[in-house]
Parts: C-alpha cells; sequence; structure tokens
C-alpha cells in the first residue's frame, strides 16, 4: 500500500471510529514543488509550479448546527469552528481551516460538518502544505454547501484566509497550483491576470525533491521585509509591480538604486525572465535548458535576493554534480526548507538516494528526498462510490 493510500485509509477509519459511522466524501489538495518562479508571484510577476503527489486529505460528512469539528492525525487533536463566534481565532493548524471558513462566510451562509484530516506534505518545508489545508478545506465546505466550484476563484479566497487571517503576506502561486494543477504539467501561472497554461514536463525527466530538514516559520522570517522592499523597487521605476520593468529598464536605471533594493529587484526582473524562457524550453522538450536556468535562478536566489542558507547551497549543489541532473534550486520562500531538481528519470532514484548520504555525511543532518509526479488540483469524491 502507497503513503498516499495509507493517508486515505487512515482518515476513513479513524472517521468511523470517532463519528460512529462512514463519511459522505473526501475532499483533497495537493501540495507544490515549484520549478523556478520565486518571490515573483507577489510582484505580479510569472511563476512555473507542479502540483505534487503529497496532499491533505479531508473525510467529513455534514452536520446539522453550525460548528466544524475537525480531527488532525498529524497533530493528534480536535479542533471546533463556531460560525456565530468566528472572530475568535482557532490557532495552530486550525488558523486555516477557520481563516477558509471566514473569508467564505464573507460571501455565503456555510453548512457544519465533521471531519478527520491528514496529509503527507512536509510541514514547514516550503511545499505548500498551508495551501493544501485551506484548499482541501474549500473543497470541503463547497460540497457540503454545494457551492460551485471555481479553481480561480477558490485560490483566491485561499490567499485571502491567508494574508488577512493567518498574517502572512503570501502571493497566489500555492493556492493556484493547490486549486488548479494538472498531471503531467507544470503550471505557467500570470499572477496578475491568474491566467495558467499547462507546460508538459520534458520526455524521460522526473522531478526530485529534497527536503535539507531546516524549517523556517514564514510570519516570522524576513519574507515580508522582502516583499516591502521589491514594493519600494517598483515605486522607484514608477510602475505598479516589477513585473513591469524590463530587463533593459533595470539596466538602466540600477546605477541610482540603493544596493540591497538593486539586488532585490535585480532577481525578480530577471526571475520572470527565466520562468518565461523555462515555460518555453519545457514545451520544447528542452530539459538542458530548463536546467540551466534553474541553476542560474538559484544563484540569484542565494546572492540577489538572500533567501538561501548553508543547508540549501550544500544539497543544490550535491544535486547539480550528479550526472543525472539537468538542474536543482531552491524552492520555496526560503531560509531553509526543500530543494528542487529537474533529472533524468532512468536515474533518479540514485540522484535521490546518492545526494541524500552525501548530504547527511556533511551536515550530520538527515534529509528526504521524493521522487515526485507532477498531479491534479483539489478534487472531492464519495467516500464509498457506488
Amino acid at each position: 500500500m502507497s503513503e498516499r493510500e495509507g493517508i486515505g485509509a487512515a482518515v476513513l477509519r479513524e472517521f468511523e471510529a470517532r463519528f460512529g459511522g462512514p463519511p459522505t466524501w473526501v475532499a483533497r489538495a495537493p501540495g507544490r514543488v515549484n520549478l523556478i518562479g520565486e518571490h515573483t508571484d507577489y510582484n505580479d510577476g510569472f511563476v512555473l509550479p507542479m502540483a505534487i503527489d503529497r496532499e491533505v486529505r479531508i473525510a467529513l460528512r455534514p452536520r446539522g448546527d453550525r460548528r466544524v469539528v475537525l480531527h488532525s492525525l498529524d497533530f493528534g487533536e480536535t479542533r471546533e469552528i463556531d460560525f456565530d463566534d468566528v472572530a475568535e481565532h482557532a490557532g495552530g493548524w486550525m488558523e486555516y481551516v477557520q481563516g477558509v471558513a471566514w473569508a467564505l462566510g464573507e460571501r455565503t451562509p456555510l453548512c457544519g460538518w465533521e471531519g478527520v484530516t491528514a496529509g503527507d506534505v512536509p510541514i514547514g518545508a516550503g511545499l505548500s502544505s498551508s495551501a493544501a489545508l485551506e484548499l482541501a478545506a474549500a473543497r470541503a465546505f463547497a460540497t457540503v454547501c454545494a457551492m460551485p466550484w471555481d479553481a480561480r476563484e477558490m485560490a483566491l479566497l485561499g490567499q485571502r484566509a491567508e494574508n488577512a487571517w493567518v498574517g502572512v503576506n503570501c502571493g497566489i502561486m500555492d493556492q493556484m497550483i493547490s486549486a488548479a494543477g494538472e498531471a503531467g504539467h507544470a503550471l505557467l501561472i500570470d499572477c496578475r491576470s491568474l491566467e495558467a497554461r499547462a507546460v508538459p514536463l520534458p520526455p524521460g525527466t522526473a522531478v526530485v525533491v529534497l527536503d535539507t530538514a531546516t524549517r523556517r516559520g514564514l510570519v516570522d522570517s524576513a519574507y515580508n521585509e522582502r516583499r516591502a522592499m521589491c514594493e519600494a523597487a517598483a515605486r522607484f521605476f514608477g510602475v505598479p509591480a516589477l513585473r513591469d520593468v524590463s530587463r533593459a529598464d533595470f539596466e538602466a536605471r540600477e546605477g541610482a538604486m540603493e544596493p540591497v533594493m538593486r539586488s532585490r529587484a535585480r532577481h525578480v526582473v530577471t526571475e520572470n525572465d527565466r520562468t518565461l524562457r523555462a515555460a518555453e524550453a519545457l514545451e520544447a522538450g528542452d530539459a538542458p535548458l530548463v536546467g540551466r536556468l534553474m541553476n542560474e535562478g538559484h544563484a540569484s536566489l542565494r546572492d540577489d535576493f538572500q533567501v538561501s542558507r548553508h543547508e540549501l547551497d550544500a544539497i543544490v549543489g550535491l544535486a547539480q554534480a550528479h550526472p543525472a541532473c539537468h538542474g536543482a534550486r531552491m524552492t520555496g520562500a526560503g531560509f531553509g526548507g526543500c530543494a528542487v531538481a529537474l533529472v533524468r528519470a532512468d536515474s533518479a532514484e540514485d540522484l535521490a538516494r546518492t545526494v541524500a548520504t552525501s548530504y547527511e555525511e556533511m551536515t550530520g543532518l538527515t534529509p528526504a528526498a521524493y521522487v515526485c509526479t507532477a498531479t491534479d488540483g483539489a478534487s472531492v469524491a464519495l467516500s464509498r462510490p457506488a
């Protein structure tokens, strides 16, 4: 039995034990890995993530009152939301579910439900475990309350929950790919218009996620500081966002910028360019070019945006040195978490083992390595199909 099947069986078993009968539905939403396009989303730019076969599941059924009662197998606790007292913050993991309830409740009456949730998206690794929980919860609410499912609108709702309720000033990428991912493809997302184009992964390639076993907390990190600096740089150029600054425009005026602002802006401007080129290269099946752009992206994140760290640089360097690797880079907001590598599929497992062994010898940390498949976005199914 696969790990994903194990999670599915576990939430069904726990639901029956806790609530005395089977659930009606099982909602799911995937985590994601971003191939390229980091810290471009909140600059109205371009990103190229894929939804991965690691996800959050919620087994659920309707209730007759105005409450959500949800047990987490991952955290070993049961939490509740009362729609008549939604202003009271639940704290912890339940904040993401409550934030979705709050955002949805602004537009429509909510229906109560009870459920059990579990996931295999590593928490704090930069693979969007929070967005997966938000979109799984959104699927649950939409199903119980008979709401139409619009992936774009639900992604925006999840982003609002995280921005305004949880307090993380994230862009739209994580929620959008969790809502709208497509199996076998990455998704080129224009973070201004939210237009998205599915881009096939090159034949004979695989994506390996390398977890450094280091963690960061976005609320407490320098994420918001970086975002504020990007907004200041956009004001310098007199544009709504750095997405509107071309490489030529940047190079013409960079000498007049304060040094730190110049470095931050240079990353965003060049990363947007790399992301668009990478999407074209994927469509052309040019894995080596995608890899080179990923390598350049890591150097930019390390040197210009300064969101890498020793462990991320170490695991990226080990991956890049493997003969099967087209390219590798840190992924996620940085300050810890994961790297991603585009590799030859026939050697993906060997790369994962080799890099993990060498990294542990180098750092004393025990990493995790996952060969990932691109999967579909959030969905719901009857728990016992007819």
